[in-house]
């Protein structure tokens, strides 16, 4: 969204009363913006602390999406961080690097998309900063009660299971759509397109994933289920076996790439939970523990690395901020 002719872009100050007139907090809040930083009750649990940045042009085009859908999803990948934690999330700040040309209306809406996040997931914005820049970026700093125990990376033990949530490639999918690389129609179209626009955030999944004793380790499935895993084997100093024909694939993604499985496997931001967990579980258990599907896509074993059944060579590494 870009400004009308003749319409000024908000300055500073202004922009920061604007923003700051309706932001959601609760008690636990001693004292929100303006000052140097913000003050919050801290209860019994330890703090999780998480921050994420999504900057125009490579994270996403402002002719994709609404300024309320980028708002939206600039805490959502956030709260992401907080579900493969296990935690509950409570406050964030947020820094805008505000480019030329974008209105006090933009903003406006930009707000609107965050709050109704906020306001969903029970966080309070409580602060923030703005800067100018080239490009326009959303940097959100997340602040969460961990459980009494984490779901780590480092938990994962040989013999466990691994499972996902969801369905995964269908937000790479969408990305791709939206940058003309691939076409769709119809239903399918939209649910990928959404899926990339409004990931979720499996908070509710991560806490009673926490409950589970011992606890599994965990990831959110951000950048690619290949790489994710990789990150959760390397620090846990096992290795894995996974079953490409198990990984869960929406109908959309059947409809537009048939058996390929590169985007389910390498592609990223679906924002799903993958953990491992021991042995004993089924899926419709874990499933209905969860109250999102679930589906076991391999297992955790001692020799170290990871690989593919059938002798699948992953054609996607997954994302890297700094290599696209």
């Amino acid at each position: 969204m870009r400004s009308r002719p003749g319409a000024a872009s908000p300055g500073e100050f202004e922009l920061i009363a604007r923003l700051c007139a309706k932001l959601p907090q609760s008690r636990r809040t001693i004292l929100g913006p303006g000052d140097d930083c913000a003050i919050i009750a801290r209860g019994d649990a330890p703090i999780l602390a998480t921050i994420d940045s999504m900057v125009e042009d490579v994270h996403f085009d402002l002719a994709w999406l609404t300024p309320e859908q980028l708002g939206a999803r600039s805490l959502t990948v956030n709260l992401s961080d907080i579900a493969a934690m296990g935690g509950v999330a409570t406050a964030c700040v947020v820094n805008l690097a505000v480019r030329p040309g974008l209105t006090a209306r933009f903003f406006d809406r930009l707000y609107a998309g965050l709050r109704r996040a906020a306001r969903a997931a029970a966080v309070d914005v409580i602060g923030g900063n703005i800067t100018r820049a080239r490009q326009l970026a959303i940097t959100i700093a997340l602040l969460g009660d961990a459980p009494a125990s984490p779901l780590r990376r480092d938990a994962a033990r040989a013999g466990d299971e691994i499972f996902v949530t969801g369905t995964l490639g269908d937000a790479a999918l969408g990305w791709r759509i939206l940058a003309r690389k691939l076409a769709a129609s119809g239903t399918s179209r939209r649910h990928l397109i959404s899926r990339y626009l409004a990931p979720p955030a499996r908070l509710f999944a991560g806490q009673r994933l926490a409950k589970i004793r011992p606890a599994p380790a965990a990831i959110d499935v951000s950048d690619g289920l290949l790489q994710d895993l990789g990150h959760v084997l390397e620090r846990s100093g096992v290795g894995a076996e996974i079953a490409p024909e198990s990984v869960p694939v929406s109908k959309a993604y059947k409809q537009v790439m048939g058996s390929e499985l590169s985007l389910a496997l390498g592609g990223g931001e679906d924002y799903e939970l993958l953990f491992c967990i021991r042995p004993g579980r089924s899926e419709k258990e874990l499933a209905r523990l969860l109250r999102v599907p679930v589906r076991r896509i391999g297992r955790i074993v001692r020799q170290r690395g990871l690989r593919l059944a059938g002798g699948v060579k992953p054609q996607l590494a997954g994302w890297d901020q700094l290599r696209g």
